[in-house]
């Protein structure tokens, strides 16, 4: 069988038989790689605890027929131990893992930038010094930015009309302007369209200055947004602890 070796985000876990388990893992390398991890509920697992949701892991691994098999794990980094003590860093981060799952539709198909920011969202929310509602509403527009589902915050997204417009459309895909505004578009405030930019852009001193009004207002269009393009919410958003 072949061998390769990668390193990845543990996203789910799934349990198969009476001791193995089928771990979801996105990869630097290979994208979203579903594998099984055999005897990781064991007491005697040699790396049980490594295969879990939140690691970071170096893994290797046999091409099976359907599902690959973990030979290897060695833990780089996990983050569920300091998350879970935590209710809003953990929901947070939850939600950040089922996303990444849900934006990579194929398996095995290269998703650098996205593994890239879910270790960047994972480590911010580990580091506490942040809010865990900004840093998963900047995860979310920059990984449906990498997926091609950036809102427009700006120009037009009907006719690319210079804005600023204050006119908010999710099936139209973000702001639009008065000629291209269709029934029941949004109109969000200055400040919560300006804190999307923000946190899109990394201007964190910015956001941080943000209202939580505001904040609660920029999360819901982030989450309408994303559910729009996903055609199906996101189970964990709901459970995430807003400002």
């Amino acid at each position: 069988m072949t061998l390769y070796r990668d390193e990845g985000v543990v996203l789910r876990t799934q349990k198969l038989g009476e001791a193995d388990r089928i771990i979801t893992v996105l990869t630097r390398r290979n994208g979203r790689v579903r594998a099984v991890a055999k005897g990781v509920r064991r007491t005697r697992s040699k790396f049980g605890a490594t295969v879990e949701p939140f690691s970071h892991v170096d893994l290797q691994l046999y091409v099976g027929r359907s599902l690959d098999i973990v030979n290897q794990a060695e833990s780089l980094m996990s983050y569920g131990d300091t998350l879970a003590a935590d209710y809003p860093r953990w929901t947070a981060g939850t939600a950040v893992l089922e996303t990444a799952e849900r934006l990579t539709a194929e398996e095995k198909e290269p998703a650098l930038r996205l593994f890239l920011l879910v270790i960047g969202a994972l480590r911010a929310l580990t580091e506490g010094e942040k809010d865990p509602s900004l840093v998963l509403d900047a995860f979310l527009l920059r990984a449906m930015s990498v997926a091609g589902y950036a809102p427009a915050l700006f120009g037009c997204a009907g006719c690319g009309a210079p804005g600023p417009h204050r006119a908010f459309s999710v099936p139209a895909g973000g702001t639009v302007c008065p000629t291209c505004r269709p029934p029941g578009a949004a109109s969000p405030s200055p400040a919560a369209l300006a804190l999307l930019s923000h946190l899109l852009t990394g201007e964190w001193p910015a956001a941080e200055l943000s209202e939580d009004r505001t904040r609660r207002e920029g999360s819901g269009l982030v989450a309408a947004h994303l559910q729009w393009h996903l055609e199906r919410g996101l189970r964990s958003l709901p459970l995430v602890e807003r400002a």
